[in-house]
């Protein structure tokens, strides 16, 4: 049996994950800081005829994981995927914005994702190899105005992505990064926005602006990850919009996205 262990996989897309890895056949745990939430996962998987369990960890906290590896080392023989799912959601223009803000998504969204992969790379290595996915967005490949801190850092996770993706291939570790667009999740509610409007905004595109579910997401990322894929653009608009990015011209691309988003801003 696979083992997975996924970060952030309470609720949202981490538990769409969950759910999907474990109808697969893996025993999944699930390692987020919502104990109640996790348990239900953990429940819901079970009831279904999987496998899964839960463990308390906090990604920014290096005593948490270092905690988290010894008690899977003590009950798995090795990590065959880990997920780097947990994230947090910023917005909000330059001058709303402050450093503490920036610290504080660079701190969950980049550094936790490093955290983890210095803990459980070298026990992929012992062990022969392992898959790891990286949870990064839409966002991090075409940005748009009102998410500084957000879109540098998921550019960060995909820029991180594809160094470990070439530093990993001669350890047998196939690392993956996912860019999901927005789709109805509970991102909304880890939103720091000191700008009025903005979470309005958020959760309108979140909830409104997709037909894709956390489901369909997962299952996405699963097969590509499988399958040996670096980037899952999970939305079709997405993978348009990378495109002409990739093709045009840069400022040519950028006199596009200014026509286009002229007139996108928060209503207070």
């Amino acid at each position: 049996m696979k083992t997975v262990l996924i970060t952030g996989g309470a609720s949202g897309l981490g538990e769409a994950l969950a759910l999907h890895y474990a109808k697969q056949g893996c025993e999944v745990c699930i390692a987020d800081l919502n104990s109640e939430r996790g348990h239900k996962v953990v429940d819901s998987i079970t009831k279904a005829g999987g496998a899964a369990f839960f463990l308390p960890c906090d990604i920014t906290n290096e005593a948490d994981i270092e905690t988290l590896k010894q008690q899977l080392q003590s009950r798995w023989q090795k990590v065959d995927v880990l997920v780097n799912n947990a994230g947090v959601a910023t917005g909000g223009a330059l001058e709303f914005e402050d450093i503490e803000q920036w610290q504080w998504v660079i701190n969950i969204n980049v550094l936790g994702m490093v955290r983890m992969c210095r803990a459980f790379v070298p026990l992929m290595k012992q062990h022969g190899g392992g898959k790891i996915v990286n949870i990064a967005s839409q966002a991090g490949i075409t940005p748009a105005p009102l998410m500084g801190s957000y879109n540098a850092s998921k550019a960060a996770v995909v820029s991180f992505s594809e160094t470990m993706h070439l530093e990993l291939t001669h350890d047998n570790i196939h690392v993956s990064v996912a860019c999901p667009g927005f789709f109805s999740t509970n991102l909304d509610e880890s939103l720091r926005s000191k700008q009025p409007g903005v979470a309005k905004l958020v959760s309108k595109m979140l909830h409104t602006y997709s037909d894709i579910t956390a489901a369909q997401v997962a299952e996405a990322i699963y097969q590509d990850s499988e399958n040996l894929k670096f980037m899952t653009i999970t939305h079709k608009d997405g993978r348009i919009a990378f495109r002409i990015k990739r093709w045009l011209p840069p400022m040519r691309y950028l006199a596009m996205m200014k026509k286009q988003l002229k007139n996108f801003k928060p209503r207070a």
